[in-house]
């Protein structure tokens, strides 16, 4: 498998990360490769059995200005509106670093989109990852490129 041109530095800042996800619920956190309760409890309620976790910001890891970034997730949104289901499927979120170098990305958490559709939805916004969970709720990082 070739190398991605991602470092590692920045991989691990994604896996560290916490993905704040604003259900209208009671919030939540999901972490990378641990298993959520709360993600879990949702899918059972929604009906869905997968979900991914995107954002616009940023774009290939390199940091923009506060305009660039909420026209981004702007246009992500209206995206998102466009699926099969729509805005059902999408809660609002938060990708968080908890050492705080990075700003905080406005973020979705998008039900029932699969692994492929997640991937070309993150590479469409020129992300360098998603972060996608499957009917194990283990939230995982999908390196794009």
């Amino acid at each position: 498998m070739p190398q991605s041109p991602i470092s590692d530095q920045v991989i691990a800042a994604y896996r560290s990360a916490n993905y704040r996800v604003e259900s209208s619920g009671k919030p939540f956190v999901l972490r990378i490769d641990r298993y959520s309760e709360p993600l879990s409890r949702l899918f059972a309620s929604s009906g869905h059995q997968c979900a991914a976790f995107v954002t616009a910001f940023n774009p290939w890891g390199e940091a923009q200005g506060s305009d660039a970034n909420l026209a981004a997730s702007a246009r992500l949104l209206d995206r998102l509106r466009h699926l099969p289901g729509g805005e059902d499927r999408v809660i609002a979120g938060m990708g968080c670093d908890p050492r705080g170098i990075w700003t905080e990305e406005k973020s979705f958490l998008v039900l029932g989109l699969e692994l492929d559709a997640s991937k070309m939805l993150g590479r469409e916004f020129d992300q360098n990852a998603v972060v996608w969970a499957g009917t194990d709720a283990i939230p995982r990082l999908v390196l794009l490129r």
